[in-house]
């Protein structure tokens, strides 16, 4: 369940050159993706740091509450206004924990606790909005959902710092291209994979009165009913979402 880096993974042991070429040819910057690329490569936590982090995070999960660790992941958190955050997740026998992660002052910062038998769905597809909405979002998510019954009010929707809302939207972190080890930790797919076999033993062993059992897997749209979001589009052009050291302040 830890990721064990390679030293020579790490942009500490490379010379800048040398440093660039590598990310050069394993980001494809000849395609005109360098600079986004190189902006990718430096939100990556350092080695040492991303062990610290899990081996943190591994030290909150309750035995008694939470059971076993299953996986852990990186993964970037979607809100209702399209604000993009940094997440690290795991998939214990009972539970899913969502951690905020300080990576500059190596500490959590927040932990949300989700009961695996109260999750009824898991949506993975690519983001949409609505028709009039100015926002846009590329690529593909994963959406879990915890109370089907329960929707959203309308001061929540318009809140945009609600977060009473009966479910979470994952999509993939930047440095998931980086190495094969950033990829496996990232990957939504297994993540999706995983949490929907864990969801069912947990259905099985701990089934909810006057609930469905069970977990509905939905390709379809993740849609995100935001319209205007100044504040969503500056925050994810500079990764305000990230824990990255800018001067002498971390975000």
């Amino acid at each position: 369940n830890r990721f064990d880096l390679n030293p020579s993974d790490s942009p500490l042991e490379t010379e800048p050159a040398s440093l660039l070429l590598s990310l050069c040819s394993c980001s494809g910057c000849h395609s005109g993706t360098f600079e986004s690329d190189t902006r990718a490569f430096l939100l990556s936590p350092q080695p040492g740091t991303l062990n610290q982090a899990i081996k943190d995070v591994e030290a909150l999960v309750k035995k008694e509450e939470d059971g076993n660790v299953h996986g852990v992941w990186l993964m970037a958190e979607v809100d209702h206004w399209n604000n993009e955050k940094e997440r690290l997740v795991i998939i214990t026998d009972k539970t899913l924990l969502i951690f905020k992660y300080d990576f500059v002052l190596l500490c959590c910062e927040q932990i949300q606790r989700i009961q695996l038998n109260f999750i009824d769905r898991i949506s993975h597809g690519t983001f949409s909005f609505p028709k009039h909405s100015l926002l846009k979002r590329d690529g593909e998510g994963v959406r879990v959902f915890w109370d089907r019954l329960r929707e959203p009010s309308f001061t929540s929707r318009w809140n945009p710092f609600a977060n009473d809302f009966p479910f979470s939207t994952f999509t993939y972190h930047p440095v998931r291209n980086i190495n094969d080890t950033f990829a496996a930790l990232c990957d939504i797919q297994v993540f999706s994979e995983k949490l929907k076999a864990a969801a069912e033993r947990a259905h099985a062993k701990n089934p909810v009165p006057g609930k469905a059992n069970g977990v509905l897997v939905l390709q379809q749209p993740i849609y995100i009913e935001a319209y205007v979001g100044a504040m969503a589009f500056l925050g994810n052009q500079n990764k305000l979402g990230y824990c990255m050291a800018r001067g002498n302040l971390g975000f």
